[in-house]
């Protein structure tokens, strides 16, 4: 027994208690004194929850992970399309699925399974990597649970759910260029959302780009640049009638946070004002006006790095913003050590969700984004959230564990 607990990295282990314990204080705080105690003993529950799943996962069979991968993946995408017919609207998005007293996010479980699934696909050898056939299989796989996520509606999910397509691609052996000539047009006609001097500026940016990863000039580079462009000309003008009214109000407060101070602009501006309150060292635990005083409305979801920033200052945010780099270097570590294609995908896989949702998170607090509604891996309030990025965890342990047996 001795031998087997030694074989824990308690590194990958420690900095993901790390992050845990943040959330916790940051939703103790913000929770605190208006009558919504339980939402930290909820969290605090599911935080019991996850550690049970992970010591499940952590002495499961590692063979099975990969062998039921498509049966996982099977699973998530059922309980994707339940949601759309049983499942509970909050905020606006029909999200949540009811089992019982428990609330479930099927979206945030969906995320794990499709990049097994992913992972599974790509490593097996018969993909053909080099083929159309084999782009647009992987690119299916990720595309239709994001197309479920986007009927709910909840396109800041839907987001993260195409971060971590690309970077498994090129790591499974996909050309970065091609991969680049399949993603400008969409990427491009997404950026019509928000103005046209923004989209001429990516798009003599991704030509450039497109230009010198191929030296010389190609037509297609022409083609995609002028198709995405076109896209995003549509989406401007069309804009209003593709998107929810809340949804443009956030483009549009995000462009210019004053034109709504009152309104759709109101959590950005009270967020950066919590932020820049907070100093150096903060202002104390259960000491921050703006989170006391509750003028950010339900601060323990996607706002909770506020009540870090003003509560414990920039040595606080420096230090959970070191624990997330340090949880993720640790696992590409893992990467690197793990000589197994499916692993290195999945862990590739999971790093790249973690980046960009505290990426997104963490720059729509301070103004670099507009705000989408994604939550802080680990730390936001939100059961389903945090037992998914508790079970990525278990996985990286699993490997760890057994990496002899996968090639070490």
């Amino acid at each position: 027994m001795v031998n087997q607990y030694n074989r824990l990295d308690v590194w990958l282990f420690g900095f993901m208690l790390g992050l845990i314990v943040f959330g916790l204080l940051a939703i103790f705080s913000a929770s605190n004194g208006i009558g919504q105690a339980e939402l930290f003993y909820k969290q605090f529950a599911w935080s019991g929850i996850g550690l049970m799943a992970m010591a499940a996962i952590y002495y499961a069979d590692h063979r099975k992970i990969m062998e039921y991968a498509y049966i996982f993946y099977a699973v998530g995408i059922v309980l994707l399309l339940l949601v759309l017919f049983f499942g509970t609207k909050v905020a606006g998005a029909t999200s949540w699925l009811r089992i019982g007293f428990i609330s479930l996010q099927p979206s945030e479980i969906a995320k794990v399974t499709t990049i097994l699934a992913l992972a599974r696909y790509l490593s097996s050898d018969k993909t053909d990597i080099s083929s159309i056939q084999g782009v647009c299989m992987a690119l299916t796989i990720a595309v239709i649970p994001a197309f479920l996520v986007v009927l709910q509606p909840d396109m800041g999910t839907t987001l993260t759910y195409l971060s971590f397509v690309f970077p498994v691609m090129i790591m499974a052996g996909f050309n970065v260029y091609y991969l680049l000539l399949l993603i400008m047009p969409f990427f491009l006609t997404v950026m019509g959302f928000f103005n046209i001097y923004l989209l001429v500026f990516l798009s003599v940016s991704g030509f450039v780009l497109l230009f010198v990863l191929r030296k010389g000039f190609r037509f297609s580079q022409l083609a995609v640049t002028l198709g995405g462009f076109a896209g995003g000309l549509f989406t401007m003008r069309f804009a209003g009638n593709i998107l929810q009214p809340h949804q443009m109000k956030r483009i549009q407060t995000f462009l210019d946070p004053m034109s709504d101070p009152q309104g759709a602009g109101y959590n950005a501006l009270q967020a950066k004002i919590a932020i820049g309150s907070g100093g150096i060292f903060g202002k104390g635990f259960l000491e921050g006006t703006q989170t006391q005083l509750r003028f950010i409305p339900a601060q323990w979801t996607d706002f909770i790095f506020c009540v870090i920033g003003e509560e414990m200052g920039l040595v606080g945010t420096m230090t959970l913003l070191g624990l997330f780099l340090a949880l993720m270097l640790r696992m590409l570590w893992h990467v690197s050590i793990i000589k197994n294609k499916f692993v290195e995908l999945t862990l590739v896989g999971f790093v790249s969700l973690w980046f960009v949702h505290a990426l997104i998170n963490v720059g729509m607090t301070i103004g670099l984004f507009p705000v989408i509604g994604v939550p802080l891996p680990f730390l936001s309030y939100g059961g389903s959230s945090l037992l998914a990025n508790m079970v990525m965890v278990a996985l990286a342990l699993n490997f760890h564990r057994n990496k002899r047996n996968l090639g070490y």
